[in-house]
């Protein structure tokens, strides 16, 4: 069997859709999340597009016009599909667990064992899209081990997205002398990026 040739077409066709649509869907109404099915939907797709963004403007930023150009070295396009998967492995715990704690702490919403079904229930997903196998195992239990313990009533107020802002600054593969000047602008453009989820998640909630 040849060796599979990873293209900057392969990797970010998915992306650039999921991207457009939600730079698209800013402009018309936003729809209210009514069923756990929308907010599935909400956590999925919110998850790819902070990681996504994130990641690629980081790389963006820090190459400049050399960008495009990296794209034709098989090792770094591994290395940026790694730092992906692995960055949005995190943000959707990040956001599953934010949206729960926050329907608790408003709504009195008291079962959180859907976070778990909703959670597992995207991974599974992710399987068809090529997510790797062991990043799903690995998250699956990193998700088993913070939902034990878990404070629901806190969670939400309390830092709700520095691991996934943390995952940008471990994964991007950015030489690390660089990555250590650019800590702290890093973990800030996750940050702002969540910032606008979580207004357009409690627009959407319409309490």
């Amino acid at each position: 069997m040849g060796k599979y040739k990873l293209t900057w077409k392969d990797l970010t066709l998915r992306d650039f859709k999921i991207y457009l649509f939600a730079l698209f869907k800013a402009f018309i109404p936003k729809k209210k999340i009514k069923s756990l099915d929308e907010l599935e939907d909400f956590i999925q797709t919110k998850s790819a597009w902070v990681s996504q963004v994130t990641l690629y403007g980081y790389l963006k930023t820090r190459m400049g016009t050399r960008y495009v150009l990296h794209f034709e070295n098989d090792e770094f396009m591994k290395s940026v599909n790694l730092a992906k998967w692995n960055i949005y492995a995190v943000a959707l715990q990040d956001l599953t667990f934010f949206t729960f704690s926050y329907l608790k702490a408003t709504t009195n919403y008291e079962d959180t064992n859907k976070a778990k079904e909703i959670f597992f229930k995207i991974l599974d997903d992710e399987i068809s899209n090529k997510m790797p196998l062991d990043i799903i195992e690995n998250t699956k239990k990193n998700f088993d081990e913070r939902f034990e313990k878990m404070n629901w009533d806190t969670y939400h107020s309390d830092l709700p997205f520095n691991p996934s802002a943390l995952s940008l600054y471990k994964w991007a593969p950015i030489a690390e002398e660089l990555k250590t000047l650019d800590r702290k602008i890093v973990l800030n453009s996750v940050i702002l990026k969540w910032d606008i989820v979580k207004k357009e998640f409690q627009e959407r909630l319409g309490l």
